[in-house]
Formats: structure tokens, C-alpha cells, sequence
């Protein structure tokens, strides 16, 4: 559905994405993640026609990513989304529709069933008036007016409070579930590994890691086994409840610890598995969590593409 090849995109002398290569399955949803500045954004654009790559190909849905029949079966949110704000949400969804050539009775069953599945109320309300979320659920209706078949997500929960931020990713995950192919965005590392089939992750306008969740783990990440004992161990911490909890790394160091409880009279209580988390996984290939990152580099990211 998506084939990216040896993407470059220069601004001026700044390098925002160097030699990226991936694919996107259909029906995938595929999270691109890393740091401000890292080229998730330039890479979206690019994969949206808005960006033209200083080198490489980019085929969305069979064509090029600059063919302006492909953007009939797309849909792209971008980061920021401006909206006409002194029109209602009812009036600029049909607006859109109409630059799409949707029919007046498709568009307007397709709008009132994306706004009754984003429990949209005040659909006659001028948008200027809106809340922030409200306006977050008419940009994702706009991005389903033509019934695409790829969606381009760049942060869609991006400044939202955690309630209107679970409802999007809920609905994100019933985009999936109806066979579209999303490419999804999010500096909550959570949401992306709660929702996506595979990951890239970028920094410094590079792919450092790819896969699923289990793939990168296994490559970049390393399993911890808690094991608690009723005897105190050389370097065990206090659990509580006449516990001590040590941590190792595999499997010959919890029987190791086994052994060394039961020479002091003690045995092992209990054994937890922790696989790592995708953002313990990012603070160790990348050193920040997206968060974290350089506003100085997302800048210069900022300045460039304008």
C-alpha cells in the first residue's frame, strides 16, 4: 500500500530524513516515533504529496506520492490543523466534500456517521467557537469525507486531555479495524504501542530501529525477571512484608538466586517477567524520550520546512 525507498529530503544544508526505506501493509497501522526533529513529520508530508523528497520514491496506494489522484484516497491530519473557524462543522465537512466531488447524499450520511461515532455535539456550532478537541474531531471527520483508503495521522491526540486523547485512539483503532491503512504519529509512546502492528523509530532524520513491538524488543531490549525471596541477598532491596526483591537478567541467574536462598534457610516467594516498555526501549537507542527532545532541533526541523 505504501513503499518508501531511499527517502532525502534537504532544507538548504540540513539533512531532515537521510536514506529512509520502508513499507506499509494494507490494513497496517504503522507508527513512525522519535524525538522532535528526528524527521517523523517531513516524512509524513512527504508521504502526503506535500513535500517533495530531494531524492528517493514514495508510492501511496499504487502511485506517486505527488499524483493528485492519489490524494483522492488519502486522508491526512497534520499536527496542526487550522480549521475555518467562522464556518459550522456541518458546513465545512460538506465544503470539503464537495472539493472531493462527493455526492450531496454520500457526503451527508458520511458526515453524520463519522461525527456521531466522534460524539460530536453543536455540529451547527461555528467552529471558532469550539473546544480544542471539538475541533480535533472535525479535522479527523474531514479526513474521512472521501472514504480513503490510507490515513496519515500526524499527532492526532496532540495537546488534548487524556479523556478526548483515549476517545481518538479508540477511534483510530476502529479505522483499523474497518481495513484502512493508518500511519500514525504520536509522542505518546503508550498509544503507539498499544495500537500499532509495526514501528519505526527515527532520530536525526534516520530509521534506528524497525518491527513489531516483539522484533524490536528483542533486538534492542532485554527482559528483567524480579525474583522475590523470604531471606535477605547480597544486593536485594526491602519489598515489604519480610520480602527482598533482586533483578536479573535471565534465566541462570534466578536459579543462581534460588540457590543462594535456600543455603541461608530461605527460598524464592515469587518470580515477575517485565519486557520492556517501547519507551524504555527509545531511552536506550536514542537517549530521550520524544518529550525530552531538543526544542533547538525541532526548531531548525520547523524553520526549514517553512
Amino acid at each position: 500500500m505504501i513503499t518508501v525507498e531511499d527517502l532525502r529530503k534537504e532544507y538548504g544544508g540540513f539533512v531532515a530524513v537521510d536514506g529512509s526505506t520502508f513499507s506499509v501493509d494494507s490494513g497496517e497501522v504503522f507508527g513512525v516515533v522519535g524525538p522532535n526533529g528526528a524527521g517523523k513529520t517531513t516524512t509524513l508530508k512527504t508521504l502526503a504529496g506535500l513535500v517533495e523528497p530531494t531524492s528517493g520514491t514514495v508510492s501511496v496506494a499504487g502511485r506517486a506520492a505527488d499524483d493528485p489522484e492519489m490524494r483522492r484516497n488519502l486522508g491526512f491530519l497534520p499536527e496542526e490543523s487550522p480549521l475555518y473557524e467562522e464556518m459550522t462543522a456541518n458546513s465545512y465537512l460538506e465544503f470539503f466534500a464537495d472539493l472531493y466531488d462527493v455526492p450531496d447524499d454520500v457526503a451527508a450520511e458520511r458526515i453524520t456517521e463519522a461525527l456521531d461515532r466522534l460524539d460530536l455535539e453543536h455540529r451547527e456550532r461555528r467552529i471558532g467557537d469550539m473546544s480544542k478537541g471539538m475541533k480535533r474531531k472535525v479535522a479527523i471527520a474531514r479526513s474521512l469525507v472521501n472514504d480513503p483508503d490510507v490515513l496519515i495521522y500526524d499527532e492526532p491526540a496532540s495537546g488534548l486531555d487524556p479523556l478526548t486523547t483515549n476517545y481518538i485512539i479508540e477511534f483510530t483503532e476502529q479505522l483499523a479495524e474497518q481495513g484502512k491503512t493508518i500511519v500514525f504519529s504520536a509522542h505518546n509512546l503508550y498509544h503507539v504501542e498499544s495500537i500499532c502492528d509495526r514501528v519505526i523509530v527515527m532520530n536525526h532524520g534516520e530509521i534506528i530501529a524497525r518491527g513489531t513491538l516483539d522484533e524490536i524488543r528483542r533486538e534492542h531490549g532485554s527482559t528483567e525477571y524480579h525474583v522475590y525471596t523470604d531471606v535477605e541477598l547480597d544486593a536485594a532491596e526491602p519489598a515489604g512484608d519480610e520480602r527482598y526483591e533482586s533483578v536479573v537478567g535471565d534465566m541462570d541467574a534466578v536459579e543462581a538466586l534460588r540457590s543462594q536462598a535456600a543455603a541461608l534457610g530461605g527460598s524464592v516467594v515469587d518470580i515477575q517477567t517485565r519486557d520492556p516498555s517501547l519507551e524504555d526501549i527509545f531511552l536506550d537507542i536514542a537517549g530521550e524520550t520524544p518529550e525530552q527532545a531538543s526544542e533547538g532541533e525541532r526548531d531548525r526541523t520547523v524553520e526549514a520546512e517553512t
